[in-house]
């Protein structure tokens, strides 16, 4: 039996800033309210981890960023890594909160580019409906159009003007390059801005060169759509067995008792600590062929 560590893994630029970010405004404010604005990056891990130095998340999967924030009527609220409309800060400002912007680099540039070209014509933007990512992008103007899938690029206008075809920065390459292709024949002189982040690019690459891998484990969030992708392409690459696990006490035996050689890997939003944790299990379930119950350390997540 073989293990093999996928590289890179742990948290990305995005990541380690909106969690530097968040500690940091903990330290100068010790006694205010803080609120995240939902899951500051995808791993319940390190929300919890924030929640035990009193930093409180409020989230809802059928409630928009604008929605949530009637929740918070004081302190201070924090946009997270995903982003967010500028109506969520306009709004947080006229209760009273003060803003604290995490929102990542990338985000913030396929922000830009889709802000500046609807003053030219309509944006085309792939993403995941619901993802907070596309949520936010999706309220800048009518002119950016959301798809998800093939039946959405079917039930796009056709006389969009001047159409941009870019997306979210966390999603497959290889199911936005066939999006873009429908996109293009549908749309002759439609121009691409490709936005997918280097982390996620290089991840994904990882995982789909891969060689005589049986199983692969993706340790991450089930929330986390980098982590969801990277089991996806797994599977296309043709890896018979891949999962997507939160933490070590996800291993089953099942998972395991036939893999000759398993890949290791993990999103871009999952601590280095549960990857490491996961990797040293399966070194000790090699030599012993047992599973034992792990302790999640909150206090080594952050």
């Amino acid at each position: 039996m073989n293990i093999i560590t996928v590289t890179p893994r742990g948290y990305c630029k995005g990541v380690i800033n909106a969690i530097n970010l968040v500690k940091q405004t903990r330290k100068e404010n010790p006694n205010e309210k803080i609120t995240m604005l939902g899951m500051i990056v995808h791993n319940k891990y390190v929300v919890k981890a924030f929640e035990e130095i009193g930093i409180k998340c409020i989230d809802a999967k059928n409630k928009t960023r604008l929605e949530l924030l009637d929740e918070v009527d004081s302190g201070i609220v924090i946009i997270t890594a995903h982003g967010a409309s500028e109506e969520v800060t306009i709004k947080a400002k006229e209760k009273g909160l003060k803003v604290v912007d995490a929102t990542c680099i990338d985000v913030i540039k396929t922000h830009k580019i889709v802000k500046e070209h609807i003053k030219h014509g309509d944006v085309i933007y792939i993403g995941k409906k619901t993802h907070p990512e596309a949520e936010a992008i999706v309220s800048i103007s009518n002119k950016v159009h959301l798809i998800s899938n093939l039946d959405d690029v079917d039930n796009l206008p056709k006389d969009l003007f001047n159409p941009l075809i870019t997306n979210q920065t966390t999603m497959s390459l290889y199911n936005i390059e066939i999006l873009i292709n429908a996109c293009l024949l549908k749309y002759k002189n439609a121009k691409v801005a490709e936005e997918i982040c280097n982390a996620t690019r290089i991840r994904q690459e990882a995982v789909r060169n891969l060689k005589d891998v049986d199983t692969l484990l993706v340790v991450g969030d089930v929330n986390s759509n980098n982590s969801n992708q990277l089991r996806n392409i797994g599977l296309n690459s043709g890896i018979k067995n891949a999962y997507l696990i939160e933490t070590v006490n996800d291993l089953t035996k099942e998972m395991l008792e036939n893999f000759k050689t398993v890949a290791i890997t993990s999103g871009a939003s999952t601590p280095t600590y549960l990857t490491s944790q996961v990797i040293e299990k399966l070194k000790e379930y090699i030599e012993t062929k047992e599973l034992k119950k792990e302790i999640i350390d909150i206090t080594k997540i952050i």
